[in-house]
């Protein structure tokens, strides 16, 4: 496996998305889908995907880095005429794992998404702490275990 970056797990999640089906992937549901690949990849492979962190803002897990390529979009939905994607970078595995969480959680508008996370002791534990809002990996992992589990 090749060292991955948050941009290029968003970048394989946004070429997913069927743009012509109405489907719009904004920068709060990229993020969601993104922290959720990261949280799954913990709990299966037992690493993380990318080594960008995440944090835990009022709206939810976010990549910062990821955060910042992609405001300029607002909430509307973010561009995909020309994205830059190398497909040899991701292993098979991870790329089943990215089209499973794409499967599973790319048909909930970003709202939901951010719902969801606010009600997960990854997010509820790091967020308003006055240290850091930093979602550790440790944490990840141990929750997403329990989703694999079920």
């Amino acid at each position: 496996m090749k060292n991955l970056t948050c941009f290029d797990v968003a970048n394989y999640i946004l070429s997913l998305n069927d743009n012509d089906a109405g489907d719009l992937i904004s920068n709060l549901k990229l993020q969601k889908l993104v922290y959720y690949t990261q949280g799954f990849s913990l709990a299966i492979f037992g690493k993380p995907l990318f080594n960008e962190k995440i944090e835990a803002w009022m709206h939810g897990p976010v990549i910062p880095d990821l955060y910042h390529k992609y405001k300029s979009f607002g909430s509307g939905a973010i561009d995909t005429d020309n994205l830059d994607i190398d497909f040899s970078k991701f292993s098979e595995d991870e790329k089943n794992l990215i089209q499973d969480v794409f499967n599973m959680y790319g048909q909930y508008s970003a709202w939901k998404l951010r719902n969801l996370t606010h009600e997960e002791p990854t997010w509820i534990g790091a967020y308003g702490r006055s240290d850091s809002t930093e979602i550790s990996l440790d944490s990840m992992r141990k929750y997403f275990l329990t989703q694999i589990e079920n």
